[in-house]
């Protein structure tokens, strides 16, 4: 069945009372296609295979007909709901308890690793009657024996694809070989591709094939435009855009979990509320990350695909794509995590010269192009946070008793030979240092030929435009850009890394409040496991860098020293980088580099 029948109320479908009160409490009134697809067919105990993107309201679509053919009666699982990550679990399972609200005596348990197993054991033993989780957590209390698996009645897969794509396969089967025969099958997933089709094939009987053609009308709803950006300026431009852009929530899409970290972190240092979201952090963790979001605590979440599936949070307003993701699909998941609930959703993605393929790709599979936008110029910063400055005032005047300060200026007039035009221009740019009104133009993006991503132009010592920076920045890991990037710098290396917990964070406010440097000045930063390497504006102070020497971070003495090709006087000559005495042996040793 391509497309859902005539879409009636919930009443209509035959859902349990109980149900049935819980979504008219939560203000449902008119089901989503998947809905009015599934529910009737799921009620009467079909197989169902369903195809239908992220936000289409799946997750109503199997639970509110499995609920209402519940049996309170048995403490045995008879629902078992898999999911890809903990995240989609831990959702799926708050869902579901929002609809049995009103069924007495109902219990739902989602399991997932990362928890821990004590916790699990114990609410398995008390009993119930839906479980949600991943497959390998499942699978470990099936082989201990803790989750027995004879009264099932039906079974969920929620969002397979992605669970293959996870290399879930022989977990799946082996859960589906657990269940009884006559158990119920309910299949989701986004795409179709061949193994779907062979584990529906081996075991769905006879399943009802619902497809809701959803994801044009899906990003319909988002406002999506791109910025062609190069690599080393993708700070730059998301900090201009941030600063001009009006948003609630906001995710922001990296391809690794190192990416969710440094760039997060980075949007902190510029004083947006950001915090990492990856599989490498433990499960309290990305679960209080995940509600400081939806309380307003924190603004901006930086993630991965895989972490960031099953995030579910209304208050997202933006998507941004940092990284352009190597497929279509991945690009529909991803900003599908705004506009939900027909709120309106926007859409940004970066797009490096060489990347256009990717962006084509996407665009004809959404059917529809993403305009490319300009970005944000130093004017535009400019009247912005005039245009902001000017309501505060205005607000401040409108809601402030100003009485005494009316007064103060009065007497300071008089008093300090200062006259009013000066206080308010000197009150002015205290309010604005660190944000001033006067922004510089950052250099404009390379030509098509110099901007290409060619690894050899990168790569090449002859090139005309092969300056100091440059060959630097091409021997080195990207490490993200800063305001000033125009300003001439050396590079320094700092004896402490990633194994001592140093962040950017820590680099730059220890540089900048040490040796009173604007931390729009500090350049790219390197974090290796035993050292960092950061780019400062030459020709530093003797005195300051001698001081910089004895600042610690992380419990860890800088030892700060230029490693540069052309150290200058001014900088602490090391041993490496004193010239070693000519060798006359017949094989002489290699001069060591200088550092």
């Amino acid at each position: 069945m391509d497309t859902a029948p005539a879409i009636a109320g919930f009443d209509s479908f035959g859902l349990s009372p109980a149900v049935l009160k819980a979504i008219q409490d939560q203000g449902y009134e008119t089901p989503t296609p998947i809905q009015a697809a599934c529910i009737p067919e799921l009620l009467t105990g079909r197989d169902i295979l369903g195809q239908a993107q992220t936000g289409t309201g799946k997750t109503a679509a199997f639970a509110l007909p499995l609920l209402s053919n519940i049996s309170l009666g048995s403490r045995d699982p008879q629902i078992l709901i898999l999911t890809p990550t903990r995240e989609l679990a831990l959702q799926v399972a708050e869902a579901c308890q929002s609809y049995a609200k009103h069924m007495g005596g109902f219990n739902i348990l989602p399991i997932y690793g990362g928890q821990g197993m004590s916790l699990q054991l114990r609410q398995l033993q008390r009993g119930s009657h839906v479980i949600v989780g991943t497959p390998g957590r499942v699978i470990d209390h099936i082989r201990r024996g803790t989750l027995k698996l004879g009264s099932l009645k039906s079974l969920v897969l929620d969002e397979a694809d992605e669970m293959l794509k996870m290399g879930f396969i022989e977990e799946i089967e082996f859960i589906f070989e657990q269940t009884p025969e006559n158990r119920q099958v309910a299949l989701f997933s986004a795409t179709m591709p061949d193994a779907i089709r062979k584990v529906t094939k081996k075991y769905l009987k006879d399943p009802v094939e619902i497809k809701i053609k959803s994801k044009s009308e899906t990003v319909t709803a988002i406002d999506q435009v791109h910025y062609v950006v190069n690599r080393d300026h993708k700070m730059d431009a998301m900090t201009r855009i941030l600063e001009v852009e009006e948003f609630d929530g906001m995710i922001v899409f990296v391809r690794t979990k190192l990416a969710t970290v440094e760039v997060a972190d980075k949007l902190a240092a510029h004083g947006f509320a950001a915090e990492a979201l990856n599989g490498d952090m433990n499960q309290a963790m990305r679960e209080r990350t995940v509600e400081r979001l939806k309380q307003g605590k924190l603004d901006i979440v930086v993630a991965t695909d895989v972490a960031a599936r099953g995030l579910d949070v209304q208050r997202i307003s933006h998507v941004v794509n940092f990284d352009i993701p190597n497929d279509p699909e991945s690009y529909v998941h991803r900003i599908g995590r705004t506009g939900r609930a027909g709120r309106k959703g926007k859409a940004i993605l970066f797009v490096q010269p060489r990347e256009n393929r990717l962006l084509k790709s996407i665009e004809r599979s959404i059917r529809q192009a993403i305009p490319a936008m300009a970005l944000p110029t130093a004017g535009d910063l400019s009247e912005h946070r005039i245009d902001r400055f000017v309501a505060v005032l205005r607000d401040t005047m409108a809601e402030q008793d100003l009485d005494y300060y009316y007064r103060l200026v009065s007497r300071m007039t008089q008093e300090q030979e200062m006259s009013e035009l000066d206080i308010a221009a000197a009150l002015t740019y205290l309010g604005q240092k660190d944000r001033p009104f006067i922004v510089k133009e950052v250099a404009a993006p390379a030509s098509k030929k110099a901007r290409s991503g060619d690894k050899r132009e990168r790569d090449s010592s002859q090139s005309d435009r092969g300056s100091r920076k440059e060959r630097s920045a091409g021997k080195n890991k990207e490490r993200g850009s800063r305001k000033g990037s125009d300003i001439p710098k050396d590079t320094y290396r700092l004896q402490v890394g990633s194994k001592h917990g140093v962040t950017p964070r820590e680099v730059v406010g220890a540089i900048a409040n040490e040796a009173g440097l604007d931390g729009a000045h500090i350049g790219r930063i390197e974090i290796a496991e035993d050292h960092t390497l950061v780019d400062l504006p030459e020709g530093m102070p003797g005195d300051v860098l001698k001081h910089l020497q004895r600042v610690y971070v992380c419990n860890q003495p800088l030892r700060i020293q230029c490693v540069s090709e052309h150290a200058g006087s001014s900088k602490p000559m090391t041993d490496k980088a004193k010239k070693p005495k000519k060798k006359r042996d017949k094989k002489p040793k290699q001069k060591p580099a200088a550092s």
